[in-house]
């Protein structure tokens, strides 16, 4: 177990076989979640949708970005949109699956390669839950965020009833499946940021919160609930 609001986050060391596996469970989960679990998709990578800037064109950038999955729902002809993703087979998937795109492979709780308030609007669809130091991640996307843009964020709701339940019945299966290994072997090292100590963090950097949405119940109970969109506004720079 982690000791909460404390960061940088140690992870276990990994052996170079299991470095093999989970960067190919990251990819394949991606894949996975594209065609198998769509109403949790819908969710995922609509709430975001909620809030855009009123001016056109403007800039986006979204941190872990996988795949390039979230793009399908977004509409590129508005806004210049920039992805970071640490991985860099999964870059390399999104740069020849959407080339009008601008990837960036680094690591988001270090300095990004961006000027400070450059961009309109940032985006965390199930990253911030996985980061070490998530409070130099939050901090360095207020930095690059422009007073007043808009920070939207999808988190699971982990540690939770509702959301064990449904890993044991989907990922955890997946993944004993394909690699013959208990998935909390790996899944020890992932989800490390509780959904209080990423709102918390967040707070601190600087943003009002505007909006928060649980799925799938509606209700503002984590315990009871899968995943949680909330929207923020930065009022400053964090630094």
């Amino acid at each position: 177990m982690y000791k909460r609001y404390q960061w940088p986050k140690v992870l276990p060391p990994l052996t170079p076989e299991q470095v093999e596996i989970s960067n190919d469970w990251m990819r394949y989960w991606h894949e996975v979640m594209l065609n198998k679990y769509g109403i949790i998709e819908k969710f995922n990578h609509g709430y975001p949708l909620k809030y855009l800037p009123a001016q056109r064109p403007f800039r986006t950038i979204e941190i872990g970005a996988g795949i390039g999955g979230h793009l399908e729902y977004e509409d590129l002809s508005i806004q210049e949109y920039h992805c970071v993703e640490l991985r860099k087979n999964m870059a390399s998937e999104i740069r020849r699956r959407f080339p009008n795109v601008t990837v960036t492979t680094a690591d988001c709780q270090q300095r990004l390669p961006y000027p400070d308030a450059h961009f309109d609007r940032a985006l965390a669809i199930h990253v911030l839950e996985h980061l070490p130091d998530l409070p130099n991640a939050v901090a360095e996307l207020a930095r690059v965020l422009k007073p007043g843009g808009i920070f939207s964020i999808v988190i699971p709701c982990d540690p939770g009833l509702a959301y064990e339940i449904a890993r044991q019945v989907s990922s955890a299966r997946i993944f004993r499946k394909r690699y013959k290994q208990p998935y909390m072997s790996l899944m020890r090292r992932e989800h490390i940021n509780s959904p209080r100590e990423i709102i918390s963090t967040i707070m601190k950097a600087k943003m009002r919160e505007v909006d928060r949405s649980y799925f799938p119940l509606y209700v503002p109970i984590i315990s009871a609930n899968l995943c949680i969109g909330l929207t923020f506004t930065n009022l400053g720079t964090a630094r």
